[in-house]
């Protein structure tokens, strides 16, 4: 299963960037979907993530009312729209599809992973 994220790029600090991720329909319309993401030297984190529905949402405390994570249900997409980037949040972004359809921050929870995204936030 591929999983195409998009949208990284280097941004300055209190700037934006939206992320999109394509799922196959197949593997995602009844899962829930996530954002993590891995900063270099640093153990894999949890970012947001998305109920099969989009009618639930979880973030993690670093980017809770900066980030939104959203879904397109009919285009399978999931986006990750952050807003007043820090430097910290600098990092490979990646999606995953749970496999189940409420959303969860474990990483074992997730199923399905696709490649990454870099995001790089200069102060």
């Amino acid at each position: 299963v591929q999983l195409q994220a998009s949208g990284g790029g280097l941004v300055q600090a209190g700037g934006s960037l939206k992320l999109s991720c394509t799922t196959p329909r197949r593997t995602s319309s009844n899962n829930a979907m996530s954002w993590f993401r891995r900063a270099p030297g640093k153990e894999r984190e949890f970012v947001a993530a998305v109920s099969w529905n989009g009618s639930t949402t979880l973030y993690a405390d670093s980017v809770k009312g900066r980030f939104t994570i959203s879904r397109d249900y009919g285009s399978n997409v999931v986006y990750l729209q952050m807003n007043g980037l820090k430097p910290e949040d600098t990092a490979v972004y990646f999606c995953a599809i749970n496999r189940r359809p409420v959303p969860q921050s474990q990483p074992s929870e997730y199923r399905y992973w696709g490649q990454g995204t870099q995001v790089t936030v200069s102060s």
